[in-house]
């Protein structure tokens, strides 16, 4: 596999030849932020547009950001009640920050005219939001491709921030509109692992929960409702010890932390997961005020969420053949999985519909 170096925009935002457009007054030195409003979001006052799109601030600190941070291109200040029209592009100017620390390589599992399949790893969030700029797959993306003078690929999907495994990006803009609508119309077969604690109801089978946003507490949180979204699941137990599984996922719809919400209502929430484990959100927001401090560390069983997108079986957009790409567990998950199994690793001598997992 290549290795890549720090590696666009997000997914909505400007097109290419707008790209270093700057509110009239920016200071040289300052990050802007620009996003497109697409339809579905048009009529949203702005400061809930800005939540919309950077969902983990809350209601006031979105309208902090507006009311300091966002201007009309021609250098007059927006104010939180403004109207966001369908096409329009809203600019946040931001005075230069420290980002904290991510991972800035990434390796290329395939590459070609039409797609580029990356390996992300844990910690590399997607795209910028109030925290990351440069430190993100889509900025690291456009700085590779654009030195190149290529064109800048377009990620197709999603994964969340602590989530490792593999990304599509489309080399070109039919690609891209291709990879979307697959996605959209779920024709792309994902695979998961997930380290869970506890022990799944039977070694395989279909979780079948209806999901949608919380009606009270942290707004970025999903919950299983009878009035949700269908959502479904089919998971495969790899191996086991007395208090962890490796588990195979399946997910036949793409709903907002489909998989982390299901095991969670399994009993079996991933190892790590700050929103979903039995604390519920309290450790997301201590590691908020203090970062990853050892005792949060113990508590949570490892410092990310164990959870890793293992393969990807698609069509491809210009030969029409159906492609598969696989993303070996990364290094931090096998050494995981290795100590919980110190006291005997108990496999499963029955077959999956993975072949690809080696630890």
């Amino acid at each position: 596999m290549a290795r890549a170096a720090a590696a666009s925009a997000v997914p909505g935002q400007v097109p290419e030849r707008a790209a270093e457009e700057r509110p009239v007054g920016s200071p040289p030195e300052a990050v802007v932020l620009r996003f497109v409003v697409p339809n579905e979001l048009a009529g949203l006052r702005l400061d809930r547009f800005v939540q919309h799109r950077m969902p983990r601030l809350t209601r006031t600190r979105a309208q902090k950001i507006v009311q300091s941070c966002a201007f009309r291109l021609d250098g007059a200040r927006r104010r939180p009640s403004d109207i966001v029209q369908s096409g329009e592009t809203i600019y946040l100017v931001r005075e230069r920050f420290e980002e904290p620390e991510t991972p800035l390589t990434f390796d290329v599992l395939h590459q070609d005219e039409a797609v580029l399949l990356v390996d992300k790893p844990a910690g590399l969030p997607m795209h910028p939001t109030a925290t990351y700029h440069k430190h993100t797959l889509s900025y690291l993306l456009r700085t590779q491709y654009e030195a190149a003078g290529l064109f800048v690929p377009r990620i197709a999907h999603r994964l969340d921030r602590e989530t490792s495994g593999i990304v599509v990006c489309a080399r070109h803009l039919e690609a891209e509109r291709r990879l979307k609508k697959a996605f959209e119309r779920h024709e792309i077969d994902k695979s998961y692992l997930a380290i869970v604690a506890g022990q799944l109801p039977e070694l395989s089978g279909d979780i079948d929960f209806p999901m949608a946003p919380v009606r009270e507490g942290l707004h970025v949180l999903m919950e299983i409702r009878p009035d949700g979204l269908k959502a479904f699941t089919h998971y495969e137990v790899l191996a086991r010890t007395s208090t962890h599984q490796l588990v195979a996922l399946f997910p036949k719809s793409g709903r907002q932390h489909q998989l982390r919400v299901h095991l969670a209502a399994l009993g079996c929430p991933i190892v790590g997961d700050k929103l979903y484990g039995p604390d519920r959100e309290a450790p997301f927001l201590e590691y908020i005020e203090t970062g990853m401090t050892p005792d949060l560390q113990l508590r949570l069983g490892h410092h990310r969420q164990a959870l890793h997108a293992h393969t990807l079986t698609f069509t491809h957009p210009d030969t029409s053949e159906r492609f598969r790409a696989v993303a070996k567990l990364p290094g931090d998950l096998v050494e995981l999985w290795q100590g919980l199994c110190s006291d005997g690793l108990s496999r499963l001598d029955r077959p999956s519909q993975l072949v690809d997992v080696a630890i």
